[in-house]
């Protein structure tokens, strides 16, 4: 072991335990645990805003998976990868002030909140809870997995043991500071990121000879490594151009985004978050993305791709200045955990135990089985990790796929189509969810797209037309919910 990198780690660590309990004395104090736990109070600025989205988006895939894949696939990644820096964008502009409006005239806290009310059916919860567990177990397993690697990487222990050091430390600030907690080190975090973007890209330029050196030495092993095709001239145009769909327009559909929507303080804070935010989230792709390349010049022939960003840090920085970047993916990863764990635990709780089950539950109840719930998740998450694939990616992108087939029209069509109704909505997000499962599990590359392109379009004509053919079921006790939200 390296003491020199792990010991500014390890200062990391312990800065965002005490974060976690901070947050937690707030949490003590609170008149709402439910709406600080799970949304901070709505009290983010812009600047907080901006890196909390950054940070939950910017994960262990733009830090460990995706430079690992442009190791090995080349400047063609980087270019798909660059789609990303609209993300923040699009989530503030199409989403920003009607979400956040309706969602405090609903008091909503969750996404599924927000479906509830604006659909007044068990049914859509209840689907919507299930496809959020669903596929948010594959996101965190991808988290797992990645800070396991770096741990690995770093410290030398086998990744059982990395994957129990990184579990354990996550469950502990998320589990007693909630959503607070989690937006706080967010900030920290995103400034991290940025930071170790920098440096990680630096060393890698310098160390590989400078950038004509690396494209000469890309060159001469496969010509294609510097050509918009990839490796293998896999990312033709049509590939490269749906995943417009899965990291770009289609981000609008992921609960642990869209929730960003409505947590923050006012109009101001969100028009400064979606500057900040698509600056830094391209600044950052573009850089992590571009040392995943260089990096096949600097350490050819790894066997495990996903380890290139650890490998790099160790391999061209200073011992202790390593340490301090390889914050930067920690940070990137436990940041996108923590609010994915929130996620899936006010599933649990907020919308389907509160709802459904007991409504009249006490506070102490709520507070002790929120926990309860929390840990338990990621205690089943890490069992899930244990046997990883070969590229995390392919697990974190799965997962932002069926988020999207499931919720992106019942949404975005639910805020600003007046004649959508719960029979489109539950229509959508079945279409939406077996149809993309259908796909990638037969039909992985149909008609040389990502196969989430498909699900979202047939999920999208089934909200339409079964919202008209149920337009006229409860069509009273609709039209009050709609005049009473939406106009």
């Amino acid at each position: 072991m390296n003491l020199q990198v792990i010991i500014p780690l390890l200062i990391f660590l312990i800065i965002i335990f005490l974060i976690g309990v901070f947050a937690s004395r707030k949490l003590a104090n609170s008149s709402s645990f439910v709406q600080d736990y799970f949304l901070g109070g709505r009290e983010l600025g812009g600047l907080l805003l901006a890196m909390t989205m950054v940070a939950t988006y910017g994960s262990a895939s733009s830090f460990i998976g995706g430079p690992g894949i442009a190791y090995q696939t080349g400047l063609g990644w980087v270019l798909l990868a660059m789609i990303q820096v609209v993300t923040g964008y699009f989530v503030l502009t199409i989403l920003g002030k009607k979400f956040a409006i309706i969602a405090r005239k609903m008091k909503a806290i969750t996404l599924i909140d927000f479906l509830k009310e604006r659909y007044q059916s068990k049914w859509v919860v209840l689907l919507s809870a299930s496809s959020i567990i669903l596929f948010l177990f594959s996101a965190m397993a991808a988290q797992w997995i990645g800070g396991a690697r770096l741990i690995e990487s770093i410290t030398g222990l086998s990744y059982i043991s990395a994957l129990f050091v990184f579990a354990a430390s996550v469950l502990v600030y998320v589990i007693i500071g909630g959503f607070r907690a989690v937006a706080i080190t967010d900030g920290m975090q995103g400034i991290i990121m940025v930071v170790g973007t920098v440096v990680i890209l630096a060393g890698t330029i310098i160390a590989g000879g400078g950038i004509p050196t690396i494209m000469s030495d890309l060159m001469a092993e496969n010509p294609n490594l510097i050509t918009p095709f990839g490796a293998d001239g896999s990312l033709t145009p049509l590939y490269v151009s749906s995943f417009w769909i899965l990291v770009g327009v289609g981000v609008v559909g992921l609960p642990q985004v869209a929730i960003r929507a409505m947590s923050y303080k006012n109009s101001k804070a969100m028009h400064a978050a979606l500057i900040i935010g698509t600056i830094v989230v391209g600044f950052i792709m573009l850089g992590m993305h571009l040392a995943g390349v260089f990096g096949r010049a600097v350490l050819p022939g790894l066997d495990t791709p996903d380890t290139v960003m650890p490998l790099l840090a160790l391999h061209v920085l200073p011992g202790w200045l390593a340490g301090i970047v390889l914050a930067a993916p920690m940070a990137a990863i436990m940041s996108t955990v923590d609010s994915l764990l929130l996620i899936v635990s006010s599933s649990i709780v907020k919308d389907v135990y509160l709802n459904y089950i007991r409504p009249d539950a006490p506070e102490k109840n709520i507070k002790r089985i929120s926990i309860g719930v929390t840990a338990v998740v990621g205690v089943l998450v890490f069992f899930m990790a244990i046997d990883p694939p070969a590229f995390l990616i392919t697990l974190n992108l799965f997962a932002f796929g069926g988020l999207e087939a499931a919720f992106i029209w019942p949404v975005v069509l639910g805020l600003y189509w007046k004649a959508g109704n719960a029979v489109g909505a539950l229509a959508s997000i079945f279409t939406g969810v077996f149809t993309y499962i259908g796909i990638t599990i037969y039909y992985p590359d149909a008609f040389g797209m990502h196969s989430v392109v498909i699900p979202v379009m047939l999920s999208l004509l089934a909200y339409i037309m079964c919202s008209i053919v149920g337009r006229n079921r409860k069509r009273q006790e609709h039209q009050e919910i709609i005049n009473k939200y939406l106009l």
